[in-house]
């Protein structure tokens, strides 16, 4: 397929109306936005389309009400906080799509925004319904897809809309994550480390058995490690494992091997009773039965700090430990600060993704330093394991 087409700056668009499909999945409790990183990331680009007076109608979800209208799930609290952020008439379009929709949205001047209610309370959505995404399609004469994280979903308002308007593009948040993952996978600076965590190992075999074939050095981190642990035939006492997972041990050694590909794991670890503990440091042939295993140890660190220093790309997916309790969090918070002072002082090229690593890093104290920061997960790994995206393959 050729390549993606992404929104041209020079594109005259005063008074075209424009879908633009962005990711404002924040979270929100009692109706309070807690993390609005998602939101003002969206910002420019939104003031760059009302500078140049386009019509603008933005459609994004919020959780997975799964086509069913979940009151906590509303995005009210997004369309407040746009309404505030902006400076020009914010509408918010809780209706149904059907004929008399387009007509609904005439009124709307250049310049303007109209807010879809989350477009997942529509089953048509996940189903990617070819009717209600011409009945999406029909609102616009322009879609612009800014939402990576979402277009691993083949979903009405990222796959099959694409079919109902004339001129399709990418956003520049898209190619922005585009093109920093492509720093680590195809235009790469080597030596290349990658630092995996998170808990299972087999939603991410694809992804690492795809690394070990691009990258120089693969560091092992978080729960995933404790399968290695086991395999190694370490006690790791009430630690989170997955079953049968030998063979793919075996099969990523293996791949490694033929490779010329490194992999770092853990040799110490830090260990605690529950997961509300203060935490011992421990070497792994002195786990005890009773125990949890729930952070790197003070060797594993300085190890991982030694390749970081030694890298001149990292992609880091997954927290080392169990960050939530500060106690446990002295290997994620050192790996984020070992990458960030390589970034600032050696140039170091540095990709973070994933939820759960955002926000590891944004619990930090110090001002830290990357590359590119992705808010992308499912999205983020796919494209890594070097899947054709439904949500980008229809914008080429």
């Amino acid at each position: 397929m050729g390549e993606i087409n992404f929104f041209p700056d020079d594109l005259e668009i005063k008074d075209q109306k424009i879908i633009l499909r962005l990711d404002l999945n924040v979270p929100i409790k009692d109706k309070i936005i807690k993390d609005d990183t998602r939101i003002t990331l969206c910002l420019p680009f939104i003031n760059k389309l009302i500078q140049k007076k386009a019509k603008i109608i933005i459609i994004s979800h919020l959780g997975r009400p799964k086509g069913i209208n979940i009151p906590e799930l509303s995005l009210i609290p997004v369309y407040k906080y746009l309404k505030d952020a902006l400076k020009t008439n914010v509408y918010f379009f809780r209706g149904t799509f059907n004929d008399e929709t387009k007509e609904k949205f005439s009124h709307l001047k250049g310049g303007e925004i109209i807010l879809i209610e989350n477009i997942r309370f529509f089953k048509e959505e996940n189903e990617d319904d070819h009717i209600f995404s011409k009945k999406l399609g029909e609102l616009g004469n322009i879609y612009i897809n800014d939402a990576f994280s979402c277009s691993h979903r083949k979903q009405a308002s990222v796959h099959n809309i694409t079919k109902f308007v004339k001129k399709c593009y990418a956003g520049p948040l898209l190619k922005k994550e585009i093109t920093a993952i492509n720093l680590v996978i195809k235009n790469k600076k080597k030596p290349v480390t990658c630092i995996i965590g998170g808990s299972k190992i087999s939603t991410k075999i694809n992804v690492i058995t795809n690394l070990l074939k691009k990258v120089d050095n693969l560091i092992i981190v978080g729960a995933m490690a404790n399968n290695f642990f086991v395999y190694k035939n370490f006690n790791v006492g009430k630690s989170l494992i997955e079953k049968n997972t030998k063979e793919i041990i075996e099969d990523i050694y293996k791949v490694a091997e033929i490779n010329n590909c490194g992999i770092l794991i853990p040799e110490d670890c830090k260990v605690g009773i529950d997961f509300d503990g203060s935490g011992k440091n421990k070497n792994l042939t002195e786990v005890e039965d009773n125990e949890i295993i729930l952070d790197i140890g003070f060797k594993s660190i300085k190890n991982i700090q030694k390749k970081i220093n030694e890298s001149n790309t990292v992609l880091w997916n997954g927290p080392a430990g169990y960050f939530e309790n500060e106690n446990f969090s002295k290997g994620t918070m050192s790996i984020a600060e070992s990458i960030s002072k390589n970034t600032l002082e050696k140039s170091l090229i540095s990709v973070l993704g994933g939820g759960d690593t955002l926000a590891a890093v944004n619990k930090s104290n110090n001002k830290l330093t990357f590359s590119h920061l992705s808010t992308a997960g499912g999205a983020f790994l796919e494209y890594l394991e070097g899947k054709d995206l439904p949500g980008i393959s229809v914008l080429k």
